[in-house]
């Protein structure tokens, strides 16, 4: 196989690891698979001097070896320029805490809104973002997968929630961009998620496959208007949902649906950014399908990264199947060398602007105005208690 397409298809696949250190064997497989990103969580985050396992939420980090660690990820890749992604949105979804700031839920911006106005709730969420962001980019870290652009149109909906910007599309769309624009500021590359909207649904997909009924108008209305927005607005990269919709694709998970990825959101929707797919370790996607099987129909559905975020015999039977499918099929091919072009082109814009930057000191996690915001936001939240 031509060298180039095995390095395009290394670009594609995305990983999680096991512990705090980069072990010989992961040191390899950065260097001769020219992985494009490592996904960090809570398990891989060096705890602070004085705390042992097992963490909880309210473990500091030591942020020095954290990025130190981002550091040697990085290096390890040698000449392929690896990113560091992480989830941190707020609320319950936020791996890196103490000493960083620790933020509240972003559906606090519903309450700021009732409080004091919709402008005002924007600018505060591009100010959270533009922190947060800065908070990571001093730890190396390139990719936040936020903001969630689903809306809470669902109090029973498990997984969403109060992660959620607010409940109404627009609401939802003007918050979530708004706090990507200061990502965005800080160098931080934004990642929506979970289109086409997890709001609404009643089962978790990481423990089983949710369905959605809901007629094509109301997805359009509803549903797709943040993600429409996102579009139009150039946000450089959305994350699929493993949702079915069954007005979009009967029994198909959203992932794996050319008439969802490829048609609905490249060609309808008119997205140019990159699409990853959530975590095809995912039971709503591992319970049923061979994980390569999947992988192979992600791509060719329209994603142009995989998610792989913790089990290492998965992650050896996509690379194995990228691998088989794309010496078989040329088709495939194509897709593979054409993504992998998406994610260099937005790794290229992201090193230009470091080129010009330097990331901020480790001075900036948990900073005083950082601080402010926060309590800004848990003010707006204990006004709305009984």
């Amino acid at each position: 196989m031509d060298p180039q397409l095995r390095r395009d298809i290394g670009e594609l696949q995305w990983i999680g690891f096991e512990g705090t250190e980069v072990t010989a064997s992961l040191r390899r497989r950065l260097a001769k698979d020219a992985l494009g990103c490592v996904v960090l969580f809570r398990r891989n985050l060096p705890l602070a001097a004085g705390h042992a396992l097992p963490a909880t939420v309210a473990t500091p980090v030591d942020a020095l070896a954290l990025r130190a660690l981002c550091l040697e990820l990085k290096a390890a890749a040698g000449a392929s320029q690896l990113w560091i992604a992480i989830d941190q949105e707020g609320g319950v979804v936020q791996r890196v805490r103490a000493p960083a700031t620790v933020w509240p839920p972003m559906l606090a911006f519903e309450r700021v809104a009732k409080l004091r106005g919709e402008a005002v709730a924007c600018d505060l969420a591009e100010q959270v973002g533009r922190a947060l962001g800065d908070e990571l980019a001093a730890v190396e870290v390139d990719v936040d997968f936020a903001p969630v652009l689903d809306i809470h149109t669902n109090d029973a909906n498990p997984i969403i929630g109060n992660r959620a910007f607010g409940r109404t599309a627009a609401t939802v769309a003007a918050r979530a961009l708004a706090f990507a624009s200061g990502l965005a500021g800080a160098g931080i590359i934004a990642c929506g998620k979970h289109f086409p909207g997890h709001g609404d649904t009643h089962t978790d997909s990481h423990l089983a496959l949710p369905r959605i009924a809901h007629a094509w108008d109301r997805l359009r209305h509803v549903e797709l208007a943040p993600f429409r927005q996102a579009a139009a607005a150039g946000l450089p990269m959305l994350m699929t949902a493993h949702v079915v919709f069954e007005a979009l694709a009967p029994g198909v998970p959203a992932t794996l649906a050319p008439e969802v990825v490829q048609g609905l959101l490249r060609e309808q929707l008119g997205y140019q950014g990159i699409i990853v797919s959530d975590d095809l370790d995912m039971k709503a996607i591992a319970d049923s399908l061979d994980v390569g099987e999947a992988a192979v129909r992600a791509i060719m559905a329209g994603c142009d990264a995989l998610l792989l975020c913790r089990d290492q015999a998965h992650q050896a039977t996509v690379h194995q199947a990228l691998l088989q499918e794309a010496a078989r099929n040329e088709a495939f091919a194509a897709r593979v060398q054409e993504s992998a072009a998406r994610i260099r082109d937005v790794k290229a814009t992201q090193a230009r602007h470091w080129a010009l930057a330097a990331r901020p000191s480790l001075a900036v996690l948990g900073a005083d105005s950082h601080q402010a915001l926060a309590s800004a936001l848990n003010a707006a939240m204990a006004s709305d208690s009984p």
